[in-house]
């Protein structure tokens, strides 16, 4: 059965822009209220992004954590029982991205990297679960976006793809634990769908080439697959690969 998502409510971690934006403003397209979570982001992008939203005549709230940290958690799950007072969507969708080879990982970039990447999406989770057991019907859905590194090796981003192999692990954990709630979960593998700020033109050509479909995606393909995945109430422990063909 597919689920209408209207008048549902989403927090989305890392959604003031790229690929979170991009998310969660299918949702909101699909009639979604939505939390926006940021940490970094200048205020006038999270503004730009709260209008954006509510043209989609959702509500739009945001809050600034670092959810790496047990106390960012807190406070953007505070905030959302203070908007809401229920949660029926949680998008795992922040991340650290750092190019590193092994011997080239210091203890503090591994311990950043799998704050956030892992021990971020861990917390929420927990937080999010008693939430979605309050709804009635019982239940809801989790989606982690997930990386290239959670299922195959990849050298050149060591400790950044153990951590997304970590967050896959996490999410098919989930999947069996909750399900007899009717808590859904799964996850999200993109490819080519936007280009890292260290990365010129002619280098994301040139990667595009190598995908089968000789061209790169976009966020909103990754959104669409999001917005997929939280309507179909009999998908769970699912991982689609939003990738053109390129890791197959």
């Amino acid at each position: 059965m597919q689920i209408d998502l209207r008048g549902q409510v989403a927090l989305v971690t890392g959604s003031a822009h790229r690929v979170g934006k991009a998310i969660a403003l299918e949702l909101a397209r699909h009639g979604a209220h939505l939390m926006v979570h940021y940490n970094s982001a200048a205020p006038a992008v999270v503004a730009a992004t709260l209008d954006e939203i509510r043209l989609h005549g959702v509500e739009a709230h945001a809050l600034q954590a670092d959810i790496s940290r047990p106390e960012g958690v807190e406070q953007i799950f505070a905030a959302l029982r203070q908007h809401y007072g229920r949660l029926n969507i949680l998008v795992n969708s922040a991340s650290n991205f750092q190019k590193r080879r092994l011997m080239e990982v210091s203890l503090p970039d591994w311990e950043d990297t799998l704050r956030i990447n892992v021990t971020a999406p861990f917390l929420c989770t927990q937080a999010a679960v008693p939430l979605l057991r309050q709804n009635t019907p019982q239940g809801g859905c989790i989606v982690n976006i997930c990386d290239y590194g959670a299922l195959e090796a990849w050298p050149d981003y060591a400790h950044h793809g153990i951590s997304k192999a970590a967050l896959h692990m996490l999410t098919r954990v989930s999947a069996k634990t909750f399900g007899d709630e009717q808590i859904r979960v799964n996850a999200i593998i993109p490819g080519l769908v936007l280009k890292p700020d260290d990365y010129s033109d002619e280098v994301w050509e040139r990667n595009a080439q190598l995908v089968p479909l000789k061209r790169p995606g976009s966020a909103e393909d990754v959104a669409r697959a999001v917005a997929y995945l939280c309507r179909e109430d009999w998908l769970s422990g699912v991982t689609i690969r939003v990738d053109g063909g390129e890791y197959t």
